[in-house]
């Protein structure tokens, strides 16, 4: 290498930009975080958000206090030793898992493979196919179905309804959007609650909960 060359090499070295020490902090937090959000740990992977939202799937978790009221309401809807099927509602599974860890039978229903993380009680659903389950899964097996279509159209609130009438012996909790309530009346005979359910994120259509029995949602705690 000529000294020119040697000396053309040293300036590019000094041209390539380096990151500060805080913004390669910054950086290294982000990776972790990502890291996390993908392999979390034992002892937190049942926090609701763990698993971060993906939009692209129309992913949009409940706040702490919307995922504890309706799994609260769930486990009172279902009775001691019932059966629970959580349908495109993760961060309800969550928090049932999280308050009660094996105490409990409950299965998470969803298109997203990253909650295979939770084994067994993970199956995979895709609305396009409702009854598109594994033999495991019988019908009318679950004393409630909580679920929460991932698009606000006619057309996944009825494929998601057949799945709903498949799975539940008869109670259903249905979150969706206020502009649902009259095809949810006419597909799954609900009633919008009082209750009203809120997101991590703001969200520009307005969330009601829909039940078929005499919820505990309809009455202030």
């Amino acid at each position: 290498m000529s000294r020119s060359q040697l000396e053309m090499s040293d300036s590019e070295d000094d041209d390539t930009p380096q990151l500060s020490s805080h913004a390669l902090a910054a950086l290294q937090e982000f990776y972790a975080e990502r890291k996390q959000s993908t392999n979390p740990g034992e002892g937190d992977k049942y926090n609701v958000g763990v698993i971060e939202e993906n939009w692209q799937l129309s992913q949009f978790w409940y706040s702490q206090d919307t995922a504890l009221r309706l799994a609260q309401e769930a486990i009172a809807a279902a009775g001691e030793g019932g059966r629970i099927a959580c349908v495109s509602a993760p961060s309800v599974y969550q928090k049932l898992r999280e308050l009660h860890g094996e105490g409990i039978s409950v299965y998470i229903f969803e298109y997203d493979k990253r909650f295979a993380i939770y084994g067994e009680e993970f199956v995979f659903y895709d609305y396009n196919n409702p009854l598109d389950l594994p033999g495991r899964i019988a019908e009318h097996s679950f004393d409630i179905v909580v679920a929460d279509p991932p698009y606000l159209s006619e057309e996944c609130l009825r494929k998601t309804s057949e799945t709903i009438r498949f799975l539940t012996r008869g109670k259903v909790l249905l979150c969706t959007g206020a502009i649902m309530e009259e095809q949810a009346a006419q597909l799954l005979d609900v009633k919008m609650c009082k209750f009203i359910p809120e997101h991590s994120r703001n969200l520009a259509n307005e969330f009601r909960c829909y039940a078929n029995y005499d919820s505990g949602l309809d009455y202030e705690t």
